[in-house]
């Protein structure tokens, strides 16, 4: 198995177990964790691709409200604690990835000579 389909296949387990989550999740789980969900299907498939990909994180909330530990004071708050970091990290973050791209480009050889092309019409002539 070369890396391609190692990342392949754990792409597929990845997918299969966050249709598993998302099916039980969207037929159970939501209606016990968000009241104002009940009776509401009609949003719920605009769920699956997120749960698809952040299934993880959907079972840890999921299991935070079901055991009693989520501090619903602090359910809306975002982690701002963060934001001044990330706000210096991402852009330094895409110079760097723009300069090592720059550096590490591919220099042509300077023996080859450039060649002139010609339109489809005078090469078939």
């Amino acid at each position: 198995m070369n890396q391609a389909e190692a990342i392949l296949m754990g792409l597929r387990i990845w997918g299969s177990i966050g249709a598993v989550v998302a099916a039980i999740f969207l037929t159970i789980g939501m209606d016990r964790i968000d009241e104002d969900a009940r009776g509401a299907y009609i949003f719920r498939p605009l769920l699956i691709p997120g749960i698809l990909v952040i299934w993880p994180l959907v079972l840890w909330r999921w299991y935070l409200y079901e055991s009693g530990r989520e501090l619903w004071a602090r359910r809306y708050d975002p982690p701002r604690r963060a934001h001044f970091a990330v706000g210096w990290i991402l852009p330094i973050g895409i110079c760097v990835i723009i300069l090592t791209g720059l550096s590490l480009r591919q220099i042509w050889p300077a023996d080859i000579a450039p060649v002139q092309l010609s339109t489809p019409a005078e090469a078939s002539q």
